[in-house]
């Protein structure tokens, strides 16, 4: 019996029991524990037994080991309707991030590598909100992807095995074929990344009825930092948001754009209480990036606001009962860099498949190719030969911790910026980006050393 067939009969078999086990069991601790054991006794008997088993200590430890973990476990099931419980465990905790899908082993085999944990796609770059250094304005409807092409990628990257998909922009709810994708594609798992201006009841609705998407806001801080980097107003809106999907047990989260401005207020106890109030399951950490046509560069967070927010980070996780993301400072934990089709890669509004959402550079365009070779181009393989780009894997970027690694690679393979100005990366800010790494290795180098060997071993 094939590998492909073997993973269509386990994925089935683990959606009954979690199916059964959720109409039958509120106890979220039970119903981790028995999923944990059927894997178990589906990876005696597989080929990829040591990943699965790491994917399951990987799970368990969020939950069993941090002592926030079963708090946050116990929201997760009370934040949630039974149709997004039941895709948040079946298909993005164990399809998406445990088993292998169908396409997984024949991927691995013809590249060399695994196929990419989530694809990052922007199906516009429209957006109703103007906020200050963002790279998504300036466009108009005719500068979208088209439904025909975002559904045959993703197609194509459920047949290879990724079935977690993250939707940006621009802002996605103003794109109109945004649910129809959801629910062609009901076997994966979609998070959104929105300003949350556009949510109404209706969209609330659909969304506890597909149960397959978890919905991100992006926000700066309180009212006054929100406000002032987006537009008056919007923050409100974020919390109206925030009120709508927890009333119908949407999933949710937030995400923050670090910046020098607004690193301590955003990870203050009362921010991070307030997240928690309103049903907050999640949040993301980005460092602002000298990325887009309206670069800020007074607005990067200095060297030693991104060790704080690591520091800070530490403290939250072992007293708040929410999952924290921290973009840079938990890299160690995958192994570094995760760019260039290694764990993902983003399609613009273009069909440009860019190695990063920050890199906007491309080999290829997937309006003429097809997703798989379109990850293999020489440049996106070039970029993998290097990963990690540093032995120290709390630097881990090649834009702002080994520029010279992004500029070597440029050099080498000339990709083609996707909009006017995304060389200055490799040309303009590379001076300061180079300043700025220099710093940063000073600060970090020590805290390496010490930390260096609680972190697991990964290449792929």
């Amino acid at each position: 019996m094939g590998p492909n067939i073997l993973d269509r009969i386990k994925g089935w078999h683990l959606k009954k029991t979690i199916s059964s086990l959720i109409e039958k069991e509120e106890r979220g601790e039970i119903i981790v524990k028995k999923i944990a054991e059927q894997i178990e006794k589906i990876s005696e008997r597989a080929k990829d037994q040591g990943k699965m088993a790491n994917s399951i200590k990987n799970v368990e430890s969020i939950f069993f080991k941090n002592p926030q973990g079963l708090k946050l476990l116990e929201r997760i099931i009370n934040n949630m309707h039974p149709n997004c419980r039941k895709k948040f465990f079946g298909d993005f905790l164990i399809r998406a991030s445990v088993l292998r899908p169908p396409g997984y082993y024949k991927y691995e085999k013809k590249y060399g590598c695994p196929a990419p944990y989530t694809i990052l796609i922007s199906p516009t770059m429209r957006c109703n909100l103007r906020c200050v250094g963002c790279y998504a304005n300036q466009y108009s409807k005719k500068d979208d992807l088209g439904f025909e092409t975002v559904d045959r990628v993703i197609s194509e990257g459920e047949k290879i095995g990724t079935l977690f998909y993250t939707i940006l922009g621009g802002e996605p709810f103003i794109w109109e074929d945004l649910f129809k994708i959801f629910e062609n594609h009901q076997n994966s798992y979609f998070q959104v990344f929105t300003n949350g201006t556009l949510l109404d009841e209706e969209k609330a609705k659909k969304l506890q009825k597909l149960g397959n998407v978890i919905v991100n806001f992006s926000i700066e801080g309180f009212e006054e930092s929100t406000d002032e980097r987006r537009q008056k107003g919007s923050f409100v809106k974020i919390m109206e948001a925030m009120d709508l999907l927890k009333k119908y047990r949407v999933p949710f989260g937030y995400s923050i754009c670090a910046t020098r401005n607004n690193v301590e207020e955003a990870l203050s106890d009362k921010f991070i209480d307030l997240m928690i109030e309103k049903g907050a399951l999640v949040g993301w950490y980005f460092l602002y990036m000298p990325v887009g046509k309206e670069v800020d560069l007074n607005l990067m967070p200095f060297p030693k606001q991104r060790l704080f927010m690591k520091e800070r980070r530490d403290q939250l996780r072992a007293n708040k009962p929410i999952f924290l993301i921290d973009f840079w400072n938990d890299a160690p934990w995958v192994g570094g860099c995760i760019a260039g089709g290694r764990r993902f890669a983003h399609v613009n509004s273009n069909g440009d498949l860019e190695p990063c959402i920050f890199i906007h550079l491309a080999a290829s365009n997937i309006k003429k190719t097809n997703l798989a070779e379109a990850l293999n181009s020489p440049f996106f393989r070039g970029m993998r030969d290097k990963q990690p780009f540093s032995k120290n894997l709390y630097l881990p970027c090649q834009v702002l911790d080994n520029p010279e690694i992004l500029k070597e690679l440029v050099g080498k393979y000339h990709p083609y910026p996707t909009h006017q100005g995304a060389e200055e990366l490799v040309n303009r800010f590379f001076p300061c980006l180079t300043v700025y790494s220099q710093e940063a290795k000073k600060l970090y180098q020590p805290l390496w050393e010490k930390d260096k060997d609680k972190f697991p071993e990964r290449r792929t």
